[in-house]
């Protein structure tokens, strides 16, 4: 057995990853091809798999040597397409952001069910003055190397439990459910390298104990 075949771990997964996000800082891949070859890398299974998104890009190697121009990287079909084909997709239901940052604050709409698909950026939600059209939102999010901020007010819970984390990590600092105020938030979907955090908004707590509560 070669190198190539060796099982690889998460450790060299998210070195791939690092490796790739520098590859976009000098110019050598386009944003849609380093979300692509990111998908590749954390599914692949052996190191011949994992450097086959290296392989042409000079002087960047994981292990072993380059493999032969017949089995160089061919983009699949990533798995975060389906985010950018929803053409029943009613305005205002998806966020995507790409090395930027987006906010919803004040009296946004909010409908019933969300799509974040953010990569290289952050996204921040502010649902404390949010006008609200049902009391469960929906809020799928498919992220690489971002973060996704959650504001909600003092009554409202989230639900964080079903997000797949790809070195990742996911926050709640506020009640979990079940739902028992006019906001209950769930979010399920993948992140990689991302983080996403459900909070009050600054003071809160300190307000709740001059109070008394």
């Amino acid at each position: 057995m070669g190198d190539r075949d060796l099982r690889v771990s998460d450790v060299e997964r998210e070195h791939v990853g690092r490796l790739l996000q520098r590859a976009v800082g000098l110019g050598m891949l386009s944003l849609g091809e380093f979300t692509e070859r990111m998908d590749t890398a954390l599914a692949a299974k052996t190191r011949g798999e994992l450097n086959a998104v290296l392989v042409d890009l000079p002087g960047v190697r994981l292990v072993g040597q380059p493999a032969p121009a017949a089995q160089r990287y061919a983009p699949p079909q990533p798995r975060y397409v389906a985010a950018h084909r929803i053409p029943q997709a009613a305005p205002g239901t998806v966020i995507r952001a790409r090395l930027s940052s987006v906010e919803r604050k004040g009296a946004w709409h909010v409908p019933p069910a969300l799509m974040i698909n953010s990569l290289m950026g952050s996204v921040r939600l502010d649902f404390t003055q949010a006008v609200m059209s049902t009391q469960v939102v929906e809020i799928h999010v498919d992220d690489t190397c971002s973060s996704v901020e959650l504001i909600v007010p003092a009554e409202a819970t989230v639900d964080l439990n079903a997000i797949d984390l790809i070195g990742s990590s996911a926050n709640t600092k506020v009640r979990t459910g079940p739902p028992i105020g006019p906001l209950h938030i769930i979010v399920h979907g993948t992140l990689r390298f991302s983080s996403v955090t459900a909070k009050h908004p600054f003071g809160t707590n300190w307000k709740r104990f001059l109070n008394g509560a």
